[in-house]
């Protein structure tokens, strides 16, 4: 057993208002550059919908991800070796401009200098890469809010499996449509198909908190890692020629902030904590035969840290006690593996993605309510789950590969909660039998609903630093990070200044108040 730390996410669908308030702030702190005007590290998508890039989830098309062979092995989709090395100059599988999009600009100038005229002016749209004239056609979030799903819904790669396997049509009518929001960021796996697929070895994954990242002195730009992967969250910076992607805040995560797309996240969905797992059997469970068993395959290479053998297995691996602490602390491996509520997105691309989903409950309760019986009752919920307007089948080809059982024991856990819990804010004898059905004690059932309803921050985010002795200094790193100054990563500069009226996000810490963005009132007032 070899004992590895990794910092990981969950993050609660039911609470998700698409306000995409994580992505703009994501987009300030880490791709506001030429060269990556297109590049969204943290997106909101609607779901349905075709995602962004367009339709990446089509691995028949990209060639994303890993596939297993007749022998038991893994490899990557996209070739072994000797298939990459002769599409090294002419990749067939990369996504176009197109099909992320064009980004674009106004010409607001136009508005402020136009002359006096009968002619109303306009801004006209152009483009921010070319700066010339352009009609916009698609964005990050053209489905938002199901906008046009009439139109392009059909093409959502999930749903045309499900037409097409299934037979589970999907309505786009407004009386019978769903929708909810899914925000995506590199998921950090544990088998990284972008490190394998890396010719320069400049993708790396660290081994003291498992976090992805592009080395800008060793990237070649080959773009073999856009390709490699599936979810498509490595972009390609067309001005210095490297890769960029997520890099989970590393410089605020080692002065033990939380990332930025959390810190600012307005429905507080976001939990981060350590997970402690077996490096020696990772690709052991990322090869299992069946698609169906890689969700608890990976479930089972998460090592208990309150197991004393594991503690001390993890000591001699040299992982600092804080870690190991904090990994008991951990939000994230409670959500996953003691209340088994969250999900992997797309297992069956195996590259055991530590990302994970709690699947949204509501509006079931008002669903059972509008047809006269109790919508609180906890088995008119149960009842209710498979008639959901979101068809448990669509969240299980997006979080177990196709296994409805996983989604719909972890629907049942949040319904059971909220009957359960219901009983008691109202002064009444709670149902124990509810308890039972769902595998969880009273004691389980509080706890889950805290961590749920009413954990504070640092019950959310439960991030050690990089060292204690080191955590006062790596604060420093937040504000020397090359990625959020003009000429790309690697090309130094200053870092943004409030005297220059710009608010440095990377090294805002809960509690604080910029004045570039909080401006001071004067004079008393």
């Amino acid at each position: 057993m070899r004992v590895l730390a990794q910092l990981a996410m969950v993050m609660n669908l039911d609470k998700c208002i698409g306000c995409h308030t994580c992505s703009v702030t994501c987009k300030q702190a880490w791709t506001n550059r030429a060269g990556t005007e297109y590049a969204w590290f943290n997106n909101v998508e609607t779901r349905p919908g075709q995602g962004y890039p367009r339709r990446y989830e089509d691995q028949d098309r990209w060639q994303g991800g890993w596939e297993r062979t007749k022998s038991g092995r893994l490899r990557l989709r996209a070739g072994g070796r000797f298939k990459r090395l002769a599409s090294v100059f002419a990749n067939p599988h990369l996504p176009e401009i197109s099909d992320y999009y064009e980004p674009w600009t106004y010409e607001y100038a136009t508005l402020i200098e136009a002359p006096l005229g009968d002619d109303v002016p306009t801004a006209a749209p152009k483009s921010a890469v070319t700066g010339k004239p352009m009609q916009p056609g698609w964005g990050p979030n053209w489905d938002d809010d199901l906008g046009g799903s009439t139109e392009h819904g059909t093409a959502d790669p999930i749903a045309e499996k499900l037409r097409d396997q299934l037979g589970v049509e999907i309505k786009y009518e407004f009386e019978q449509t769903f929708m909810f929001y899914l925000p995506r960021i590199c998921e950090h796996c544990l088998n990284p198909a972008c490190v394998a697929s890396c010719p320069s070895g400049a993708m790396y994954k660290r081994e003291e908190d498992g976090i992805v990242l592009v080395d800008q002195d060793q990237c070649r730009g080959w773009r073999m890692c856009v390709t490699g992967c599936p979810y498509k969250k490595v972009y390609f910076n067309h001005k210095t020629g490297k890769a960029e992607k997520c890099t989970f805040c590393y410089p605020r995560v080692e002065a033990g902030q939380p990332t930025v797309c959390s810190e600012t996240c307005v429905g507080r969905l976001r939990y981060l904590g350590v997970v402690l797992y077996d490096a020696d059997r990772v690709s052991e469970a990322a090869a299992v035969e069946h698609e169906h068993d890689l969700y608890p395959a990976q479930l089972d290479i998460m090592l208990d840290p309150h197991d004393p053998a594991v503690v001390k297995a993890a000591e001699r691996a040299g992982i600092p006690h804080d870690w190991i602490t904090a990994a008991q602390r951990s939000p994230v491996y409670a959500l996953i593996h003691d209340y088994r509520l969250a999900l992997p997105l797309h297992p069956e691309y195996r590259t055991l993605p530590m990302v994970w989903y709690i699947p949204p409950l509501s509006p079931v309760t008002e669903a059972v309510s509008e047809t006269g019986f109790d919508g609180e009752e906890a088995g008119n919920l149960f009842g209710a789950i498979d008639a959901l307007r979101i068809p448990v089948e669509y969240l299980a080809e997006l979080f177990t590969a196709g296994d409805p059982g996983p989604v719909r024991d972890a629907l049942r856990r949040l319904a059971a909660m909220r009957s359960y819990m219901r009983a008691v804010n109202l002064g009444r004898e709670p149902d124990d039998s509810v308890l039972d059905t769902v595998g969880l004690t009273g004691e389980q059932m509080f706890a889950m609903h805290r961590l749920l309803a009413l954990a504070k921050y640092d019950e959310r985010y439960v991030i050690p630093t990089a060292g204690i002795g080191q955590a006062h200094d790596l604060e420093s790193i937040a504000t020397e990070c090359s990625l959020d100054v003009d000429g790309g990563p690697g090309m130094g500069g200053p870092a943004p200044s409030p005297e220059d009226g710009q608010v440095d996000l990377l090294s805002w810490r809960a509690g604080t108040r910029p004045d570039s963005l909080f401006p001071s009132l004067r004079g008393g007032r």
